[in-house]
């Protein structure tokens, strides 16, 4: 099975999904349904239309899809669905966790619950789907985390977003030297931004200092970006940027800290000016 993309190892027969219900997690399990994979979705409400959407991108008539109920906030939620699909589906040859929320506010304007609900879902969250899967991982299967650009950089008033993207990288890292030598690979998606329904939401109340600064690493369309992301998946490569303005960010910030810094300063100076009324 050839399929639109490099497959190191063969293309997945088997995917599981969470935050499958729309955004990134929705056009990867769609371009997957096209390579030929049974899906399982895992999401908080049920998923029809998506369902449906995959039926109508299989490869082959014969490919299974489901969606499970389950809050990868809580352990045992994910744990009896991932359970409940490996007896439907079978295990996973490829597992990705896509659940994640925003929380973009300056920390002094963000309550203590705020910035829990974004680490139990982005990183607690992140850490379960692990660990329900894990037991159902073989030699040569993938687990692959979506994280963030802001796993590599911080912005402007997203202390819980980037503390939450920060914590899956450092999972994702010791996952790797703890998986890899049972055979199974470990990636981290660090896209840029992504014009998501998640992501257009929250720019109707963006601060202009983080909308300056994300514009630096630019936006991308789902359909530019998810395909680059897939692209590394295949290529089983550990950490995935998608495109060139988000890999200039994450080079300036590992390999070049202060410049980068100075660089984001400046354009945050700048945005506070702007966003000042005139006298």
């Amino acid at each position: 099975m050839s399929g639109t993309y490099r497959w190191k190892h063969g293309a997945p027969r088997v995917v599981f999904i969470t935050g499958g219900s729309s955004g990134i997690g929705r056009d990867m399990a769609r371009r997957l349904a096209a390579e030929g994979a049974d899906i399982a979705l895992f999401n908080r409400s049920a998923a029809e239309d998506v369902l449906a959407e995959l039926r109508a991108a299989a490869r082959q008539p014969a490919q299974r899809f489901a969606c499970y109920r389950a809050d990868v906030a809580q352990a045992g939620s994910i744990e009896v669905a991932v359970h409940q699909a490996v007896a439907e589906l079978g295990a996973p040859d490829l597992a990705i966790n896509s659940a994640g929320v925003i929380h973009a506010r300056p920390l002094e304007e963000a309550s203590a619950q705020d910035f829990d609900r974004v680490i139990d879902i982005n990183l607690k969250g992140s850490r379960n789907f692990a660990a329900a899967v894990l037991p159902h991982l073989r030699p040569g299967s993938h687990l692959v985390f979506v994280a963030s650009l802001a796993a590599l950089t911080g912005n402007f008033a997203y202390t819980a977003y980037c503390a939450s993207k920060f914590g899956v990288r450092g999972l994702a890292e010791a996952l790797r030297y703890e998986l890899k030598p049972r055979g199974v690979d470990v990636s981290l998606c660090c896209p840029g931004e992504i014009l998501t329904p998640m992501v257009m939401e929250e720019k109707r109340d963006q601060h202009p200092v983080s909308a300056a600064l994300k514009a630096f690493a630019g936006s991308a369309r789902l359909a530019d970006a998810v395909p680059v992301l897939l692209s590394g998946i295949a290529r089983r490569r550990f950490e995935i940027v998608d495109g060139p303005r988000p890999a200039l960010t994450a080079f300036l910030s590992r390999h070049a800290p202060r410049l980068s810094r100075r660089i984001g300063d400046r354009i945050a100076a700048r945005a506070l000016r702007a966003a000042e009324p005139r006298r």
